[in-house]
């Protein structure tokens, strides 16, 4: 994974505290979002049905993750996992350990 496009998804996923591979049509995207929302937490959200590299960044995604399936939520560099692992977090008051640990 050291093509340019795996340093620029490298580079997205560093490049806020919280960030979300996303599709702004897709239903479990918009419930990690709205996770966020609730918490009061900016997060970056890469659309990947408005670029042209969507399919790319998914696979990318895919080796990284062990998923391509979007969304994809990275907190501090580390990949919480989809729509439904981050509202489990949330549920489960443990989303806010990712934003007090060092």
């Amino acid at each position: 994974m050291s093509s340019p496009k795996a340093a620029l998804v490298k580079e997205l996923i560093s490049s806020d505290k919280v960030v979300i591979f996303s599709k702004t049509y897709c239903p479990y995207c918009k419930l990690a979002k709205e996770v966020f929302d609730k918490l009061q937490q900016k997060y970056t959200a890469i659309e990947l049905d408005e670029r042209s590299d969507a399919e790319e960044i998914q696979l990318i995604l895919g080796e990284m993750t062990g998923a391509k399936t979007v969304p994809r939520v990275f907190v501090k560099g580390e990949c919480l996992g989809g729509g439904s692992d981050v509202k489990a977090l949330y549920d489960n008051g443990k989303l806010m350990h990712y934003f007090n640990a060092p």
